[in-house]
């Protein structure tokens, strides 16, 4: 039976419905997802996503005072009076091992909100890209939602679904029906490292194409390029975070 394996550029091109028939990967590698991936890999007990700031503040303080930390930027900058910012370095185990991250960036917690009907919603950076890959491998219908940045394209995005398509499809080239844009994302990622099947790109390789797209120019313009080179370590932490959609929570999971 053919398997149906769809990438989304960008959240307006899909609706709540398109993402109810599969499990749903959030994109968001410059920075959200890699921010996610770096905080509980570091040992935090959850993450919660908000869209709003006053969200976050006011869902911080719900929370046990001393076992939750806000994170979260405006503008891709730390956002006054919150514990932390969006830099993936920031999320070590001194800061948020045990404890619960409130974290509010636009893109990512947008794109996340459109997957509360679906299967199974996971967070996929480059970082845990094969991990990603290994968890969807087995599901008759795959989506790839990039969330883009401020509703415009974003090739961070782009080419982490386009090699986690090539992956997929690499040993199977005909058990996948790709959409227009899991085609396109696919050659973008082989045209930009066309021997990643046999030597996938190191961090600096990785990180100065990321430099090029829109989130990277966008954090080198505020002087951010460590977190770049934070999220181009392809496959450095092999965990998979999972949003509840119910419960509206970021965990890791353990398949």
């Amino acid at each position: 039976m053919t398997r149906s394996l769809n990438v989304y550029a960008l959240p307006r091109f899909v609706t709540p419905k398109h993402l109810a028939g599969g499990p749903v990967v959030v994109i968001d590698v410059l920075r959200a997802s890699t921010t996610i991936v770096h905080a509980l890999a570091a040992g935090a007990s959850q993450v919660i996503p908000c869209l709003e700031v006053e969200e976050a503040r006011a869902r911080a303080a719900e929370l046990e005072r001393g076992q939750t930390i806000l994170g979260g930027e405006r503008q891709g900058l730390p956002i006054d009076g919150f514990d932390l910012g969006n830099s993936p370095g920031e999320y070590v185990p001194e800061r948020v091992a045990g404890k619960t991250v409130v974290l509010t960036t636009t893109n990512g917690t947008r794109a996340m909100l459109l997957c509360r009907s679906a299967t199974r919603v996971l967070v996929g950076s480059f970082l845990n890209a094969q991990r990603i890959v290994d968890a969807v491998a087995p599901s008759p219908t795959v989506h790839l939602l990039c969330a883009g940045t401020r509703g415009q394209f974003s090739r961070d995005d782009i080419l982490l679904a386009g090699l986690l398509v090539d992956r997929l499809t690499r040993d199977a080239p005909d058990l996948y029906q790709l959409n227009a844009q899991a085609l396109t994302a696919r050659e973008d990622w082989v045209a930009a490292f066309p021997q990643s099947a046999l030597q996938p790109p190191d961090p600096p390789q990785l990180a100065d194409v990321l430099r090029t797209t829109l989130g990277g120019r966008n954090l080198m313009a505020i002087g951010l390029d460590q977190d770049i080179l934070a999220a181009a370590q392809l496959d450095r932490l092999p965990v998979l975070p999972e949003l509840d959609p119910q419960a509206w929570r970021i965990r890791l999971a353990r398949r």
